[in-house]
């Protein structure tokens, strides 16, 4: 880039011609700018459209600091002085503005225009003169930090070595460059890297040429990109290791084969081997579905050090944390699927989010749900084994948890600031958003779907979209109008969880009918309004087959096929609906039952009944563990596991006395630990993966939540050899079963206190591979009394990775004692947690401090101490609003619950 000096850029304002109109005030446009302009803190104007980027860094990781030059080509849509973009925590030296004919002008950059703009990251750059409608370029030369929270670019010092590394969403873009940070902006990156020589950088897009600058640097440059917002551009340098995986060959969707690499710290590269293995089956199942092919030129999977996130769909480019790429010979079922689902998941955003991307933040549903939903999709087509439908429906019904609140977000919470941009990525965006695509997918049929998927894409591919344009596909595709499309939208524009009350009546002479009604669920306590109205596609299941109907009113009436008067029927045929049942007392009876036959899904939507029933205080302790009887003997670990989530809270709550406990206890080995038993506390030579993954679950249920002393001794046992120093004097780790480490390594802290907590935390920074970090770490949530305290004050030293820390932290609140532990070092801590975090896990702080909690005590004291707080850190105000809530209703239903029906 040609650069001239300040006095001469002036110089040439007075030669500019046509393309610059100055005012008679144009002595002091900056001034005049200053009084009239108001910073846009939400959402930037439309008027100023970046075209492209043109990014040029010199980065050393070893350093603290990185500097650059921006240029941005800005299509300018109005007379304007001025212009507003993002920008933050960067010393910006020079600005100039270079005019549609060719003449360059000073700029100015003023980041602090307001107080609030400056904690927004939202900049100004002003202009010698108004500057009529055109295409400009500005180029910034600035510096910055390295960020010290996982955001925007940022380094890590791992194993000796230092890394610098991006991650770009929601809004950490403007930390890095200055930019135009919204995801309805999108443009080309072209990117070049000066670097260490040593060092080695990637990118969203190949290498283009790799060039000497200087004694010991180097610049690579990088091909220009396609439309991208500023959230997906990434960039890495540093000593990497990059290894080549697989290339997926062309397909009648792409002329081109795709090149598979894997990018890991020093030394770990052979660990990527299984991860990149996965990744063909993954992009060709996907570019399938949609009939449009990978568009992205290649293919990089980098397992970062340190993350906040757990992966990054960067296009060309996806990052994950370590321990979701790495993968070696101890590696569990679990782990391994895990890597799956992730990739499948950042693999699915190639298409939704990539290369059709959100106008604005209200629609993160269209990238988020529709990545989960084609993950869960992906995975039931190529491991059917794996249940993806079963974890489906768990996420749906994970997520109406949350929708239950008065105060959870709609799929399409309207963004007020950033907070709420933040919080957006949440169960309701991801399990919510899924189960309602899953919902109405099953509503017109999966093939007429997909078509109105294909057309979605092809419609807007490199462009953007919002909900509209997707429900419009699907609308078209199934040949329906304002009824489906409203219906739709109901989902996503309010909260909450329909509740369907059925009553089947076969008096009439002309045909048995089954009356529906709908109303919202609505826990015990709850504030909310019961009359909300849904369009609900309601899919009943009769012994005879499956009928289904759109409820848009408060009532109606299904006629059976026939007029058959049913056995049974089931309200949510194979749960494919976002919708809760509550059923008349005979006919929940005739389901019960038969319900053990019944399709897998369905015996789950039926747990799910008895559990929102039990919320409601419609049903006791007495009838939950009933239930658990019934449903523990399933072969299928999701189904036999089902109950546990409820009882555990009847464990932890509604259980007060020893003898309570005691009772629950009992049951719930009865109930379990003869299979636990059977399968025992070792992996079998060639025993099947749900059995490993039954005895995990198992193990961890009966161990750590219910305490039952037999499986308590042998995880014991294991943890006793795991501890015992190896050749390297580290606690030999893998001599344990490794599918039981972790919960192995808690119930040794649990039992043996102090001395257990030192050596894990002795051996933690010692310790490099993420598996054996997070067994030990997760280990040290479960510390008690001081012994927790020890762990947090750990937890917030340099020895523990940023994005480790909710691994401790996350612990310590099964009881009321333990809360309150955890909550007088919360409130001592504060200020520290929130400078380690960073503001942007705002949102989540009054859970993280206070959830659990299931007292009118700590819905108060939470409400005092993050209440004057409200206005510091974005997203507060709507994680206080929800762990406030589920404080009360829990409080509500203890004080319903009666703790004598669990008398033996």
């Amino acid at each position: 880039m040609r650069m001239i000096s300040r006095a001469a850029v002036i110089g040439l304002w007075a030669v500019a011609g046509a393309a610059w109109a100055v005012a008679p005030q144009a002595a002091a446009p900056h001034a005049a700018v200053r009084a009239s302009a108001t910073p846009p803190l939400t959402r930037l104007p439309a008027w100023a459209v970046p075209e492209s980027y043109d990014l040029a860094l010199k980065s050393d990781p070893e350093q603290s600091r990185y500097s650059g030059t921006a240029t941005i080509t800005v299509n300018l849509k109005r007379e304007s002085s001025y212009l507003w973009l993002h920008g933050k925590d960067l010393q910006v030296s020079r600005v100039t503005v270079t005019d549609a004919r060719g003449h360059v002008h000073a700029g100015k950059y003023v980041a602090d225009a307001t107080k609030a703009a400056e904690q927004a990251g939202v900049a100004r750059v002003d202009f010698a003169a108004t500057l009529q409608p055109q295409r400009i370029k500005l180029a910034f030369v600035f510096t910055a930090p390295y960020n010290q929270t996982l955001q925007g670019f940022y380094k890590v010092v791992f194993a000796g070595n230092a890394y610098a590394m991006t991650q770009m969403e929601p809004i950490s873009a403007r930390l890095a460059f200055p930019c135009f940070d919204e995801p309805g902006f999108k443009a080309p990156l072209t990117l070049s890297l000066t670097i260490p020589d040593a060092d080695k950088a990637v990118a969203n897009a190949a290498e283009a040429s790799d060039k000497p600058a200087g004694k010991g640097w180097k610049t690579i440059t990088f091909a220009q990109t396609r439309p991208l917002p500023t959230y997906l551009y990434a960039w890495m340098v540093g000593p990497w290791d990059i290894v080549q995986g697989p290339t997926i060959p062309a397909t009648p969707w792409r002329s081109t084969p795709v090149p598979v690499r894997g990018i890991a710290t020093r030394g770990n590269g052979p660990k990527l081997a299984r991860a990149l293995a996965m990744a063909p089956a993954i992009i060709e199942h996907e570019e399938a579905y949609y009939g449009f092919g990978y568009p992205f030129g290649k293919l990089d999977l980098a397992a970062l050090p340190d993350f906040a996130a757990g992966a990054m769909e960067n296009a060309g480019l996806i990052t994950y944390r370590d321990f979701l790429l790495q993968l070696d010979q101890n590696a569990t079922p679990s782990q391994v699927r895990s890597v799956f689902n992730v990739e499948a998941h950042e693999m699915a955003h190639q298409w939704t989010g990539d290369t059709v991307t959100l106008e604005w933040w209200n629609d993160i549903w269209l990238n988020e749900a529709f990545a989960t939903w084609m993950q869960q999709k992906v995975e039931g087509e190529i491991h059917p084994a794996w249940h993806a439908h079963l974890g489906r429906v768990m996420g749906g019904e994970g997520a109406m948890q949350t929708d239950s609140l008065v105060s959870a977000r709609m799929i399409r919470q309207p963004i007020t600031g950033n907070g709420d941009i933040e919080t957006a990525f949440d169960g309701i965006t991801y399990q919510k958003g899924a189960a309602v695509i899953g919902m109405f997918e099953n509503f017109v049929g999966p093939g007429v779907f997909q078509q109105g998927m294909r057309a979605y894409i092809k419609a807007h591919a490199f462009g953007n979209a919002n909900a509209d344009d997707l429900v419009d596909a699907i609308a078209t595709a199934a040949g329906k109008g304002a009824a489906f499309k409203q219906a739709f939208k109901s989902f996503l524009n309010q909260n909450g969880v329909p509740l369907v009350a059925t009553r089947l009546d076969c008096s009439p002479k002309d045909g048995a009918v089954l009356e529906l009604t709908q109303s919202r669920y609505l826990p015990l306590g709850s504030t909310g309004n019961p009359d909300e109205l849904w369009g609900v596609p309601v899919c009943v299941r009769f012994p005879g087959g499956t009928q289904c109907q759109l409820l848009d009113t408060r009532s109606a009436s299904m006629k059976t096929a026939g007029g058959q008067c049913p056995a049974w029927y089931m309200p949510n045929a194979n749960a494919d609906g976002y919708y809760r049942f509550e059923m008349a007392p005979p006919d929940r009876a005739a389901l019960a039952k038969v319900v053990g036959q019944r399709d897998e899904a369905e015996q789950l939507a039926y747990v799910d009944s008895m559990d929102a029933a039990f919320h409601r205080g419609d049903v006791d302790a007495r009838e939950i563990l009933a239930e658990m009887r019934q449903l523990a003997p399933s072969p299928l670990r999701q189904i036999a596991l089902a109950p546990l989530a409820t009882v555990g809270w009847i464990y932890d709550h509604e259980a007060r006395t020893p003898a309570q406990k005691a009772a629950v206890r009992d049951a719930v080995a009865k109930a379990y630990l003869p299979r636990l038993e059977q399968l025992g506390y070792q992996r079998r030579p060639g025993e099947p993966a749900d059995h490993i993954l039954m005895r995990s679950s198992l193990a961890t249920a009966l161990g750590l939540r219910f305490k039952v002393p037999q499986v308590r001794a042998s995880l014991l046992q294991q943890a006793k050899v795991a501890l015992k120093p190896g050749k390297n004097g580290l606690p030999d780790l893998m001599a344990a079963n490794p599918d039981l480490l972790r919960t192995a390594l808690s119930v040794a802290v649990e039992a043996g206190g102090k001395p257990v907590v030192d050596e894990l935390i002795a051996a933690i920074p010692r310790t490099t591979d993420p598996v054996e970090r997070n067994a030990m770490l997760g280990a040290l949530s479960h510390a008690d009394g001081a012994e927790a305290d020890v762990a947090r004050d750990f937890a917030l030293s340099p020895k523990v990775k940023v994005g480790e820390m909710a691994m401790i932290l996350r612990g310590g609140r099964a009881t009321a004692a333990q809360r309150d532990t955890l909550w007088n070092w919360f409130a001592g801590h504060y200020q520290r947690v929130v400078a380690r975090t960073g503001v942007f896990s705002g949102g989540y702080l009054p859970m993280l401090a206070a959830g659990g909690g299931c007292s009118a005590a700590e819905a108060q004291r939470v409400q005092a101490f993050f209440q004057p707080k409200l206005g510091q850190v974005p997203g507060l105000r709507r994680g206080l609003t929800q762990t406030h809530e589920a404080i009360v209703l829990c409080s509500a239903l203890k004080a319903h619950q009666n703790p004598a029906s669990l008398a033996p």
